[in-house]
């Protein structure tokens, strides 16, 4: 069978798998090993263990664990809330500084967690609410928090980042630099239409400032700063030369924890045990997702297909930006369905040599695909956080909660646009500080 029609095969039967209900490790494990039967025989499935083990045989997988406690312990206490108050009280006096306020703190939570649920989940209980009753629209009110809470997988320390950088072997510091600007700029585009969107509902008045005195605003930083030198620590040693990423992530999960103990009282074993056991349950999920990949992506080379499919695009006679579109149109639509770390493990070694014989930065392309991922977060018909925001307030309609979130999508495909017309917006960073890439 010619290894692109095969290649349209395997594509639809991982779909059909997938779409069954199975787990995404499992799923794509079933579609390895039957293809692998099917076209070299029953001996190739030897090879699977070694290639699902050799795969998890990599010390930058240790990080995952680590950066997921860090931000399990930071979830599991009232940072959010306090840093989403802190935020409120120093940003009083600019206009709209409730929205931008809550959009910051999704910012800064999203750096301290890296998940997405967990920032919509910690900064909506508080900033929903306080939002309504001053009077934003619900639409602005819901869509701000899904919008802000997508920032976890881009701004670093990003558990997304490492499974790409891992699974397409990029460094990681460099990854974890490159989100740093376009994680701004997607603060600053959303902090922009949502206060325009507030305006134009007609109620300028929302917009006006509260009253907080200076002893107010000072009391509350003593429960917040910690994580934020924790935060600005862990990325100093990574890249001060002091420390790998594995080392610094367990540093900053045992100070995480150690500082939700000792500052929030979580002190009680049960809760502890239930951090350190979803932590573990979500590891352990991407890291069988990872291993699945590996099997998966050694199927389609084994096969040819990997390789046909890179030479038949670029025997392809069009332009590169084409291209580059046709690659986001297939990111988006898989990103509605699938989860972040399922799609870049799927498609960034298959993509990888096409964007790089394009012309295409990795390390910027990385960030694309994360945008990427970001939409289908507050898009339908999965939308995670959509459904997160709808749990948090269950008297905004799913309808509204969506409708909100549309303007934030294309508040993404703008980022999109100015990424892909001003590249150093995610590369002049790590080209900084760790010196100029490919």
């Amino acid at each position: 069978m010619d290894p692109l029609v095969l290649g349209a095969v395997v594509a639809v039967a991982t779909i059909l798998v997938l779409f069954s209900g199975v787990s995404v490790a499992l799923g794509l494990l079933i579609v390895s090993a039957g293809f692998l039967m099917v076209f070299d025989g029953m001996r190739s499935l030897e090879l699977m263990p070694e290639i699902l083990f050799g795969k998890l045989d990599n010390f930058a997988l240790l990080s995952i664990p680590m950066f997921i406690i860090m931000g399990a312990s930071i979830a599991s206490t009232r940072a959010g809330a306090d840093l989403y108050e802190a935020l409120e009280r120093w940003l009083t006096r600019v206009p709209g500084g409730l929205v931008v306020s809550n959009l910051g703190a999704c910012a800064l939570f999203a750096a301290m967690s890296g998940s997405s649920p967990a920032t919509c989940a910690a900064i909506g209980k508080m900033g929903i609410p306080e939002m309504r009753k001053r009077g934003y629209p619900d639409g602005v009110a819901a869509g701000s928090i899904a919008a802000g809470g997508t920032l976890g997988i881009l701004i670093p320390p990003s558990v997304t980042m490492i499974v790409y950088g891992i699974a397409t072997e990029t460094s990681i510091g460099r990854l974890f630099l490159a989100g740093v600007f376009p994680g701004l700029l997607l603060v600053g585009l959303f902090m922009l239409w949502s206060l325009y969107s507030t305006w134009r509902s007609g109620d300028a008045s929302v917009l006006s400032a509260g009253s907080y005195t200076w002893g107010e605003r000072f009391e509350i930083l003593p429960r917040v700063v910690p994580f934020l030198v924790i935060i600005v620590g862990v990325l100093y040693a990574m890249y001060g030369g002091i420390a790998t990423p594995s080392e610094t992530a367990a540093v900053g999960a045992l100070l995480c924890l150690l500082i939700a103990m000792v500052i929030y009282r979580l002190w009680n074993p049960r809760d502890l045990w239930v951090v350190l056991r979803d932590s573990t349950r979500e590891s352990v999920m991407i890291l069988f997702i990872i291993a699945a990949a590996g099997v998966f992506s050694y199927m389609l080379s084994s096969l040819y297909i990997t390789q046909s499919i890179a030479g038949w695009i670029g025997e392809l006679e069009v332009n590169r930006w084409v291209l580059m579109g046709a690659i986001n149109v297939f990111l988006l639509i898989a990103g509605f369905f699938l989860p972040p770390v399922a799609v870049i493990l799927m498609a960034a070694p298959i993509l990888l040599p096409i964007i790089t014989t394009a012309g295409f930065d990795p390390i910027w392309f990385a960030v694309i695909l994360t945008i990427n991922m970001e939409i289908g977060l507050i898009s339908p018909p999965v939308g995670l956080n959509l459904y997160v925001i709808n749990g948090i307030a269950p008297d905004i309609s799913l309808r509204t909660i969506l409708m909100g979130s549309l303007p934030f999508v294309l508040c993404m495909v703008v980022a999109i646009v100015l990424l892909s017309i001003f590249p150093g917006i995610a590369l002049w960073l790590p080209n900084l500080v760790m010196g100029p890439g490919m």
